[in-house]
Formats: C-alpha cells, sequence, structure tokens
C-alpha cells in the first residue's frame, strides 16, 4: 500500500508541474504572438511614412 501511495504522489507532482509548464508555455506563446504582431504594426507604419 505504500509503494502504490508513493507513486500516486509522484504521478501528482508530474501532472501539476507538467500543468504549470504548459500554462506558462500558453503564455509565453501569447507574448510571443503579441510581440510579432507589433513589430508586423511597427513596420508597416515605417514603411508607410517613408513612402509619404
Amino acid at each position: 500500500m505504500p509503494a502504490l501511495l508513493i507513486i500516486a504522489i509522484i504521478v501528482g507532482l508530474v501532472l501539476l508541474f507538467s500543468g504549470i509548464f504548459v500554462a506558462a508555455l500558453k503564455f509565453l506563446l501569447f507574448i510571443g504572438v503579441a510581440l510579432i504582431l507589433l513589430a508586423i504594426i511597427g513596420w508597416l507604419l515605417r514603411s508607410i511614412r517613408g513612402r509619404a
């Protein structure tokens, strides 16, 4: 019975840490997309102002 409890604790910790890392990766992915959009907008504004 204690071996089963230890396995359950290990599985729970793995799932907890994987959930934290997945949430962090989703947050970083959102920030990356936002930075790409800001870079595209800045590039468009620079190219439009350069031609005007």
